[in-house]
């Protein structure tokens, strides 16, 4: 049995012994008649005759103020696929795990049997009057673009698609330590950007926003160029923003490029692209769980820094070190729309965490203490 397959078998074990990675438990005492007349009737009766004549009360009175619903359709599992909402339960209940253990935030899996647009949207709509902010998550492109525009639309909480957010500002971070460390600046650093889905399109956005100027995106057809005819419209933006006009693959676009960020899929870029790129570069190898190429392939290539999304390996960039930071703090600063602006910042202070970066140092552990208080300062 290799080191993938005991793994599996473990989280397989770890499941069945554990039915259910999160329970509900009381923050108040029902030990007796009067505390059961204070939480339930007739009690809580007075309760919500105040939260009745002031709505925005609900937030001083209930679980509103600390909780966020994580919404999935299943219709895009981490690198698995289309599984559907039984398959998405396991991965939203760990997100669930996440949100408590580093944002001390109360989260629920909303998992749905629907990949209708307009009913995901109205579903939210619907249930948004018990929760303070809304996490999207494994939704697929481009509807996830069209789901989170419109709710944000609709409702008077944040609402995230932490695949699309959460990755862009641990990559900004990551990215902001390496230009620091291999002595870039971000007006003249030519970026290659392989993957068009919701995480790359949010990466770029991000990027250009910051003020990165040179970016190539590449979807599964080669790259997104403004005289390609089978561009959706978000992928046409991309286009335009970048002002890419040649086409070509991977292999194109990659000799004379300072950083390459893979959201697509593994094994894709090889020794000889690396070696094809400016001197030292800069590879954020992110499909999991096989990397675009593995670490020791791209340093016998020539990089300079190498970051994936795996734990076994340095700089692992993970969205755990940004979204409980994020919605703790537009829980706490009672923020509507988390903004660009803010993502920015967020990165900012993640990346700030470490003083010093070095070519295996350019983001902090995810079992740092202290990071999501300082990306929730962030989110005002």
């Amino acid at each position: 049995m290799d080191k993938r397959d005991e793994l599996n078998e473990k989280a397989l074990a770890l499941h069945r012994k554990y039915p259910g990675k999160i329970s509900i438990q009381s923050t108040v005492p029902l030990e007796n008649r009067e505390d059961l007349s204070l939480a339930y009737t007739p009690g809580v009766g007075h309760v919500s005759s105040v939260v009745g004549k002031d709505k925005e009360r609900v937030r001083e009175y209930t679980i509103k103020a600390n909780s966020v619903a994580i919404v999935s359709d299943g219709s895009a599992i981490l690198g698995l696929g289309n599984l559907g909402p039984e398959a998405a339960l396991p991965v939203m209940e760990g997100k669930a795990v996440l949100f408590k253990e580093f944002g001390g935030i109360d989260a629920f899996p909303i998992c749905l049997a629907t990949q209708d647009t307009d009913e995901i949207v109205k579903t939210v709509e619907n249930i948004a009057p018990v929760f303070g902010g809304i996490n999207l998550e494994d939704i697929s492109a481009p509807r996830c673009f069209e789901i989170e525009e419109r709710l944000k639309g609709k409702l008077d909480i944040p609402v995230m698609h932490d695949d699309q957010h959460g990755t862009a500002v641990v990559v900004l971070a990551g990215l902001l330590n390496t230009l620091r460390v291999q002595g870039l600046d971000k007006e003249s650093v030519k970026i290659v950007m392989s993957g068009a889905g919701a995480a790359g399109i949010a990466v770029t956005k991000l990027l250009l926003q910051y003020g990165f100027e040179h970016i190539v995106v590449l979807d599964s057809k080669g790259i997104i160029h403004e005289g390609r005819s089978d561009l959706g419209p978000y992928k046409e933006e991309i286009a335009h923003a970048t002002h890419s006009r040649k086409g070509g693959g991977l292999a194109e676009a990659l000799p004379g490029a300072d950083v390459f960020i893979g959201v697509s899929k593994g094994g894709i870029l090889t020794r000889d692209m690396v070696a094809s790129m400016n001197q030292s570069p800069v590879i954020f190898a992110l499909a999991n769980p096989v990397p675009e190429i593995m670490p020791e392939e791209a340093s016998a290539a020539g990089a300079g820094v190498i970051a994936t999304g795996r734990s076994d390996f340095p700089n692992q960039v993970n969205n755990v070190l940004a979204f409980p930071g994020i919605f703790r703090g537009a829980l706490d600063h009672r923020v509507r729309d988390i903004t660009d602006v803010m993502l920015i910042r967020a990165a900012e202070a993640l990346a700030a965490i470490i003083p010093d970066p070095q070519p295996d140092l350019i983001l902090p552990d995810v079992f740092e203490k202290g990071i999501a208080e300082r990306i929730a300062k962030a989110i005002t």
